[in-house]
């Protein structure tokens, strides 16, 4: 590592911090330690976007700042080392008036409580430089943040009506690249963290420590800490590693490195297929997707997580690397039980390849969700079916939600394969998910509802093919 500690800047200052606990919040910090209290904490898990800042990481070729908004509450402070920070304080002129964002929120009545709004301060300011991700409607911006008031309409009035605005990095620019491209490492009470540079680093990182917890974007790991209070033990923290960050779309297939952000990868994984760049729109808010990874919604196992359905339904395969070399296994082998995976010690996930669907491929991709935005799925269904001359002669049909992992329906697969496609075979491919799955009733859903719920996705893709509206946002009354 070449250097002891985490080093950022804050607006434009450098800030060294020679000892810091590994686990300890962005959120914290800015509150209790450097007292910037506009920055709030509402539901410390990522969900409500109170604690909203920008940071910006030192784009590749060096001569700009890639800002992107992300929750404060789940970042921990390793995660900032060699990046710039913006918050709600930084965005007031030198004679303290209120910036564009803040003035068009303040004469549009945008404001009613005021709990929320330095989240939605930030988050639009970041739509207005340009920030990551920002380049979607303001809806779609500011999804991430809750407003107890239901004060959207001129949240998003004040939004629609700010035009964008400059802003002049040079000087953050040089600063960055002082500190910026540094691996980091450090120690808090006995327990050590790292923050590497390569892929190849990392595989002898975790031959030395293969108890050590790889942390990507911390939208799992950070709520261990602030819902779980637990503290974890050795931590290797993965948004530096650039050769995990690529994506290539080349020889019939993406590849995505497991550090990937979602934000990333969304236009990329929207022209394999529609129905996909759809799905990632709908995975958390903009925060969480400029935060959370491909490969952390792969790696940690959950069986709700949004990802691998969709990625299981379009066979997807996974590189696994150690120091000893690598390993390829379909991703749908990766689960083998609740938190149980195939990964041995001292193994990481590296790569997903997604093999681009072949034309005759009907592809369906559906998420249900008590609240259509920002929101954990009860039921997420894949289905990729190859049809030539109105026989289904393949079919791929995953789940989340369903099961203890994401999992493939045979029994919906084997009522499909061979048959007409028509009306008929999915209905009779519905009544056949009652023999794959025996879901679990829980706060997002019962298991009856599941399995309805299910079997109608399949009537859902029916529908679709016949011409019929089903996306909830294009039904008309």
């Amino acid at each position: 590592m070449d250097h002891t500690g985490v080093r950022f800047l804050l607006d434009g200052e450098l800030v060294d911090l020679p000892q810091v606990d590994p686990a300890a919040t962005l959120l914290d910090h800015l509150r209790y330690t450097l007292r910037r209290t506009g920055t709030k904490e509402g539901c410390a898990e990522g969900d409500c976007g109170a604690c909203t800042v920008l940071v910006g990481s030192l784009e590749e070729d060096g001569t700009s700042v890639a800002w992107r908004a992300v929750n404060s509450c789940i970042q921990f402070l390793p995660m900032l080392n060699g990046k710039a920070l913006t918050t709600v304080e930084s965005l007031k002129g030198h004679d303290g008036a209120l910036c564009p964002v803040q003035d068009v929120m303040a004469a549009n009545g945008s404001s009613q409580c005021g709990f929320c709004t330095p989240g939605f301060v930030m988050s639009l300011h970041g739509r207005s430089i340009g920030a990551k991700g920002c380049e979607l409607p303001v809806a779609d911006v500011i999804a991430g943040n809750l407003c107890r008031c239901t004060g959207y309409g001129p949240i998003l009035e004040a939004g629609e009506g700010l035009a964008p605005a400059h802003v002049d990095d040079a000087a953050v620019v040089d600063a960055l690249a002082g500190i910026a491209g540094q691996g980091a490492s450090g120690e808090w009470q006995g327990r050590r963290w790292f923050a590497p540079r390569t892929s190849d680093e990392l595989a002898g990182l975790l031959a030395a420590h293969p108890e050590a917890r790889l942390v990507a974007g911390a939208t799992d790991v950070g709520l261990w800490v602030t819902k779980g209070l637990r503290t974890p033990g050795t931590m290797i923290f993965l948004g530096d590693i650039a050769d995990l960050s690529r994506i290539e779309e080349r020889d019939g297939a993406l590849t995505l490195g497991a550090a990937v952000r979602y934000a990333d990868a969304h236009a990329a994984l929207a022209r394999l297929h529609p129905e996909l760049g759809e799905l990632v729109r709908r995975i958390g808010g903009l925060q969480v997707r400029n935060a959370g990874t491909i490969g952390g919604n792969i790696a940690n196992g959950s069986p709700i997580g949004d990802g691998p359905p969709a990625l299981i339904a379009l066979g997807a395969e996974l590189t696994l690397r150690s120091i000893s070399g690598r390993r390829t296994i379909p991703l749908e082998d990766y689960f083998l039980a609740y938190g149980s995976q195939d990964l041995r010690p001292g193994e990481f996930v590296e790569a997903v390849r997604i093999p681009r669907p072949a034309a005759d491929t009907v592809i369906h991709i559906a998420k249900l969700s008590r609240r259509f935005d920002s929101d954990i799925s009860a039921v997420c269904g894949a289905f990729a079916l190859q049809v030539q001359d109105g026989i289904v002669t393949g079919a791929r049909v995953a789940f989340g939600g369903m099961a203890a992992t994401p999992r493939r329906a045979a029994a919906c697969e084997a009522a499909l394969c061979g048959k007409a496609f028509d009306e008929a075979t999915l209905a009779a491919a519905a009544e056949a998910l009652g023999h794959d799955f025996d879901p679990l009733t829980d706060v997002r859903g019962s298991a009856s509802y599941r399995i309805a719920a299910a079997g109608n996705l399949l009537r859902r893709l029916w529908l679709r093919e016949q011409g019929v509206r089903i996306s909830v946002l294009e039904v008309e009354a």
